[in-house]
Formats: C-alpha cells, sequence, structure tokens
C-alpha cells in the first residue's frame, strides 16, 4: 500500500502506523456504529487512544507527548481516517490546534495545566474561531466580542462549524477585544464551557456524517473567561491561529489521503468480487483508467503531505506548502470518492455502505477548514507575487513543539 513512501519513515513510525492499526481494529471498528447509533460521545475510545500515544506526536515529553515529530502524526492520522473517518475527527481538536495554540503561546503554568490532558484524551477539546457571516475570512469578519470586567473577560456572540463544542472540557475560542482593529483587535481565549456560565452548544444536523462527533453552532451570552485565561496579550489572537493553522491544515490534508485510500480498498476488494458476464468488472479498461487515477493521486498526495511534515520538523516556513498540500489533497479525496461511488453504483448510496460514509467526509475536507477555492486564491497570489503565503511570521516569539526544552521549573 505504501510501496513509494515507506522509506521516508523510520522504524519508530513504522511501528507507530502498525499500533494505530491494531487499535483501530481490536477497539474502534468493532464498536463505532453501535456509538453512532446511539449519538453518544465515544469519550473513551478518545480516551485510550490518548493512552497509547496517539495524539501526542508533535509534543515533547514534559507535556505528555511522543516526541516523534510532524511526519508521524502525519502518518498517523491517515491510519486513523483510513479505518474510520469519524472516530479520526477528534484528532485535530486532541492533538494540534487546540493544545498547539496554549503551547505556543501560553504561560507555562497554562502549559503545563493543560496540554498534557489534551495529548492524554482526558480533556476534550475545541477550536472556536469561524462565524456564520465569517465565511472564509472568519477574522476579518469577526462579531465575537470579548469586554474586559475587572479580572474577568465577558464574550458574546456566536460561532459555527465548533466541532465537540457539546463535548468540551476545554477549548480555544477568538473574539474581538477592539472591534475597530480588524485582525490586530482578534484575542485568543482558553475556554471552560462545564466550569462557567453563558455558553451553550447546539448539535448542527449533517447529512453522512458523524452523529457521535457532532459539528455545533456556539452562542455565547456574557460568557465568562477569567483573564488568567487569555492566551498571548490582547490582539495576538491572529498571529495565534495562524501558526496553529498550519499544522491544522497538515492533519485535514492527511485525513484527506486517509479517506482516498479507503476509497480505493474499498474499491479494489468491490471491483474482484463484483461479477458481470462471468468476469470481475475490475478487467473493464474504462474502470481500470479511473482505479489508475486515484492510485496515482493518492500516492502524489501522501507525498506532498510526507515533504510537508517533513519541513515543519526542520522547523522551515511552511504556509505555502501546507495550502498546496491540503488543496492537493481534497480533490485526491473528493476524486476517489466520486470513482467508487461510480464503481459501487446504488450499493454505494446506502446509509450503511461504508462509500457513503467516505464520500460525505471527503466532501467536507474539500469544502470544509480552509476550504479548496480559498487555498486556490493563496497559491495564487503567492505564485503571481500578490501576497506572499509565507508572510506571517510576526513579532511573537513562540515555541516551538519540535525544538523546546523542559522549563527549569519542572527540573526543581
Amino acid at each position: 500500500m505504501h510501496e513509494m513512501t515507506d522509506g521516508f519513515l523510520t522504524d519508530e513510525i513504522r511501528a507507530a502506523r502498525d499500533t494505530v492499526v491494531r487499535f483501530m481494529r481490536d477497539e474502534v471498528v468493532p464498536v463505532m456504529d453501535g456509538y453512532e447509533e446511539r449519538k453518544e460521545f465515544p469519550r473513551e475510545l478518545v480516551r485510550k487512544a490518548g493512552q497509547i500515544g496517539l495524539y501526542g506526536s508533535i509534543f515533547p515529553d514534559w507535556v505528555g507527548g511522543t516526541d516523534m515529530g510532524y511526519l508521524a502524526a502525519a502518518v498517523i492520522t491517515e491510519e486513523l481516517t483510513r479505518m474510520d473517518a469519524r472516530f479520526a475527527s477528534s484528532t485535530n481538536q486532541q492533538g494540534v490546534t487546540c493544545p498547539l495554540c496554549i503551547f505556543l503561546a501560553g504561560t507555562e503554568e497554562q502549559v503545563l495545566k493543560y496540554v498534557p490532558n489534551f495529548l492524554a484524551g482526558e480533556t476534550i477539546g475545541m477550536m472556536s474561531l469561524s462565524e456564520s457571516g465569517g465565511g472564509s475570512d472568519p477574522v476579518g469578519n469577526m462579531k465575537t466580542t470579548a469586554k474586559r470586567d475587572g479580572n474577568v473577560y465577558r464574550l458574546n456572540g456566536s460561532k459555527m462549524w465548533t466541532t465537540l463544542a457539546n463535548q468540551c472540557d476545554v477549548g480555544m475560542l477568538f473574539a474581538k477585544t477592539d472591534s475597530g482593529a480588524g485582525a490586530s483587535g482578534v484575542t485568543a481565549f482558553l475556554v471552560e464551557p462545564k466550569k462557567y456560565p453563558g455558553f451553550e452548544a447546539r448539535p448542527i444536523p449533517m447529512h453522512g456524517l458523524s452523529q457521535a462527533l457532532d459539528s455545533c453552532t456556539v452562542f455565547l451570552d456574557d460568557f465568562v473567561v477569567p483573564v488568567e485565561n487569555r492566551i498571548g496579550e490582547e490582539g495576538e489572537g491572529f498571529k495565534i491561529i495562524m501558526r496553529a493553522l498550519q499544522p491544522g491544515r497538515l492533519n485535514v490534508a492527511a485525513r484527506s489521503v486517509g479517506i482516498a485510500q479507503a476509497c480505493l480498498d474499498e474499491s479494489l476488494r468491490y471491483l474482484n468480487e463484483r461479477v458481470l458476464r462471468g468476469r470481475p468488472i475490475g478487467t473493464n479498461q474504462m474502470i481500470q483508467a479511473d482505479l489508475a487515477d486515484m492510485v496515482a493521486n493518492i500516492e502524489a498526495s501522501r507525498l506532498l503531505v510526507y515533504r510537508t511534515a517533513m519541513m515543519m520538523d526542520e522547523g522551515r516556513m511552511s504556509n505555502r506548502i501546507a495550502s498546496i498540500t491540503k488543496y492537493h489533497a481534497s480533490l485526491t479525496a473528493k476524486h476517489a470518492s466520486d470513482k467508487a461511488q461510480q464503481f459501487f453504483g446504488g450499493y454505494g448510496l446506502a446509509r450503511q455502505s461504508r462509500v457513503a460514509w467516505l464520500t460525505s467526509y471527503a466532501y467536507l475536507y474539500f469544502n470544509g477548514e480552509g476550504s479548496t477555492n480559498v487555498q486556490r486564491i493563496l497559491i495564487a497570489e503567492d505564485a503571481l507575487g500578490y501576497k506572499r503565503a509565507d508572510r506571517h511570521v510576526g513579532k511573537l516569539q513562540f515555541r516551538d513543539p519540535r525544538n523546546c526544552p523542559a522549563p527549569a521549573s519542572l527540573a526543581s
């Protein structure tokens, strides 16, 4: 399955991939349909995934990470998604954007208090940035406000497409502390919805997607956030989220490759099993042509994912390559699911069909989490010299999770 790309992986990463396969095969796949039928969040499965280190690849060991790097994280994420795209929806909140924002710009106390619990699967996270009127410009059109009131901020407004907001223990939420300052008025907050009043999450019914891991609308009515839960200073939220979204795009790209690979796996099985006029339908040349495109696209997208991950592991600027990778991988997932649907015919439309689930998630990653058309604009403007994609360096001194020694307080 990975003949072209396995040469990039260490024995440690291959062993981690094998661990994912065993965990998903033994612990998740047999029970995930039951969680879906009950519309029950699989909290215990998330905890088990955290216990065996599936969320900690990009973080150092002093916060409970495995310190294996972005390449390991991409490989783990692809495999999780290949085996069950629904369960893999938790990877960004638990092991990438949410804990990463805290690690990048939080105080030492915040990092030590919160990040280890995300990676261990003990704390369920969320990332709340988008708003109903924001579309592809969530920062420029942000309406949610945060007003300081003594030792707390009071947040008012609403958010959209916040995955796991209805399950969240601790999460990241972005609001305007200065409504007239554009991106410079955005501030990052570490929020605790179960601890403070004024937070309501309502699941959004999504056709074909998980009913156990919901995307939600969030309503904030004087929602209380203590001042000590602000991440960074007022007005630094835009720089924090732009830094955290680069690994987030890698995560989505890896999930897209996992979707595409699962479509290929299902197609190969079916094309050899389905017999028409006395021979497997895979012997038809038109089907073989589509299958060849699927294989080539998947290999190319996986190579892009690995290249992006390696650049991040090297500490190189990666916004441009992350956009290219997310764009290419989302096209690959959409193409693979479209062809799989055609191979399966009516069977691919049945709710119990795995192909039906995979198609829904392929379209989710094509349109969401940095939509494909937005990535096109970023890539084209960079190529034309209009707007450099790797411009968001800023003056903030972020911690680098791949090169950050333990603080002196731990040694003492």
